[in-house]
């Protein structure tokens, strides 16, 4: 008794199971701006809701996030040179992430 399906797609065609898309720098770096830009609304979210509630949970959430999105404002070193947020936009978000944590010690 076999212990594995057959496939019945041959394994010889490689050129089969490429994706049709190709992905270029210039794409890493807009997606990767697109996901940092989305953690910086997670953690503003978060902020609004700690200032709301005034929870340890959600001011720790918040914590966190900010500490997340501080992390993704490091300058890349290879072989992620292509995924970091242009240093203009880093540098105004760093301000921010020192803003927020003076928030939370506000909150706390």
């Amino acid at each position: 008794m076999p212990l594995a399906i057959s496939s019945t797609i041959s394994a010889a065609k490689p050129e089969a199971r490429r994706s049709a898309t190709t992905l270029s720098p210039t794409f890493g770096s807009a997606y990767t701006v697109a996901e940092i830009n989305a953690y910086i609304a997670i953690r503003d979210q978060l902020l609004a809701e700690a200032e709301d509630l005034r929870t340890a949970s959600k001011i720790a959430s918040t914590v966190l996030a900010n500490d997340f999105v501080q992390g993704c404002l490091q300058p890349a070193r290879s072989p992620y040179d292509a995924q970091y947020l242009p240093e203009t936009d880093a540098v105004r978000e760093r301000k921010r992430c020192e803003a927020v944590r003076n928030r939370i010690a506000q909150l706390r």
